[in-house]
Parts: C-alpha cells; structure tokens; sequence
C-alpha cells in the first residue's frame, strides 16, 4: 500500500504542533489565564517555545530543541513544551530519547490529550498498532478534548497501514464528520475507501477536494485519477492527467502517470 495516506505528514505535524500549544479546555474550578497572570518566567519559557515550534516545524530539529531546553529550563514543567521534545527526538530519529520523553510527559500530565495524540502518533509509526490504538483512545476518552478529528484522523491511518482496512473506513468517516473541511480527512477517507472497493464513494470525497485549486496536490490529483479509470471515465481521467502534467510536472505521481503504473 505504498501511496496510502499521502497526504497526511504534512497535515499531521501541524496539527501536532497545534497540540503543543494547547487544545485542552480549561478546568471548570480554575480562572482562565490572561496575559496579566503571566510571570516573567512565563514569558521568557513562552517565546523560547514558540521559537522552539518555528524551528521544529522547519525542520531545524536541532536548534528546536536546544530552545526547547532553555524553555524548559525556565519551567520545567511546561505542559506544550514536555509535550514537544518528544516530537522532536521522535524527528530526530532516536526513538529510544522520544518514547522516555512521551513517558516522562504523561508522568506529570496522565491524561493529557495532546500528549496521548503525539504519542500514539509515535507508536504508528514504529507498527506498534495495538499501543497506538490504546492511546488514541484514550484521547478521545478525556471530556475536556477540544480536538477528536485530528486522533480519529490518525488513529485511521494507524488502522490502515495496519491492514485493517474496513475498521479505517468507519474510523475515517468519524473524523469526516467532525471535520468535514479537513481536506488531509477528505482524502485519506477517499483512499481508504478506493481500497475497499467503494468507488463512487471513494470519488465523492476526493473530488470534493480537488474542487478547490487551493486544496488540490499531486496526490489528491493522482488519487481521482485511479478512481475514474477504474471507474471508466476516460474524460475525466484526461483532464486529470492534464492537469498533473501541467501542475505537478516533476511529482512521483505524474512519473506513475507516464510510466503506467497504476495500481502501486
């Protein structure tokens, strides 16, 4: 299943890091923080973090977190920051460093979301499905949840690349409800569903995208195409094809494309 959830990474680094800066509903006995509140350590650690998620989302993993450290060394119990360096060791590619870090997160924030989200994230992607499906759940179990699409949306692709393909749909098509202008939802659903061998409905939500010149990619392109020419519709596999040539002249999709590779 080599082109599956293609256009998920992007979307899910930047909802990874919209975790990091805090999703989670406020308890109901507390003041809600303003700016007043805030100590100078508080921000001093908040611009160190942010310069932190500037870099991390860049790719400058190293310099991210070096900021992340001095955040941390201001407070070191910063909840977005804890939550982050595991996401950038995981960056990293030391696997070891990033599954401390989600642990010791949790440590001091059990039932935090984000935390779960990133660290199920993290467990996908080592094909440790059945830790990664735990701890989805488990964020979509906390009340104060502000943000399910984005772990129905994971925990989907995780079932996916799992081979649980029927389970993805149903998955999938949750995060779809919640999030219906989520174009990475709309695609990954469509793909899931061109699978399972439900076409019509499999172009239904991909051509949804590709409506949207601001939404259309290479991949979401290249997606459509495979279900109209399943589908026989040669008019429409023309202009997709057009399309992927003119826009996308370089993408491995259009080299698929030219070489007739259409089933990888």
């Amino acid at each position: 299943m080599k082109r599956l959830l293609t256009v998920l990474a992007a979307a899910m680094a930047a909802w990874m890091l919209a975790g990091c800066a805090g999703t989670t509903a406020p308890a109901a006995n507390r003041e809600i923080k303003t700016d007043s509140d805030q100590t100078d350590a508080d921000r001093r650690a908040g611009i160190r973090l942010e310069l932190a998620q500037g870099y991390f989302s860049r790719g400058q993993y190293t310099t991210a977190l070096d900021e992340l450290k001095q955040a941390l060394m201001v407070k070191p119990d910063m909840r977005e920051a804890v939550n982050l360096r595991g996401l950038i060791y995981a960056a990293m590619g030391d696997n070891g460093l990033a599954e401390e870090a989600f642990r010791r997160a949790l440590a001091v924030y059990p039932n935090d979301p984000d935390t779960l989200h990133n660290y199920g994230w993290f467990m996908c992607q080592q094909q440790r499905w059945a830790t990664a499906d735990s701890l989805f759940d488990q964020a979509l179990s906390q009340s104060t949840y502000r943000a399910p699409a984005r772990t129905f949306l994971a925990k989907g692709v995780c079932e996916a690349r799992a081979g649980r393909l029927l389970v993805a749909e149903k998955t999938l098509s949750r995060a779809f409800e919640l999030d219906p202008g989520s174009p990475a939802i709309a695609v990954n659903l469509s793909e899931v569903l061109f699978r399972n061998g439900e076409l019509e409905r499999a172009r239904f939500y991909v051509k949804r995208v590709n409506a949207l010149p601001e939404q259309a990619n290479a991949q979401s392109l290249w997606l459509q195409l495979r279900i109209e020419r399943r589908l026989d519709n040669r008019n429409a596999v023309d202009d997709l094809s057009l399309q992927l040539r003119r826009k996308h002249p370089q993408s491995p999709e259009t080299q698929s494309l030219d070489a007739g590779r259409f089933d990888e």
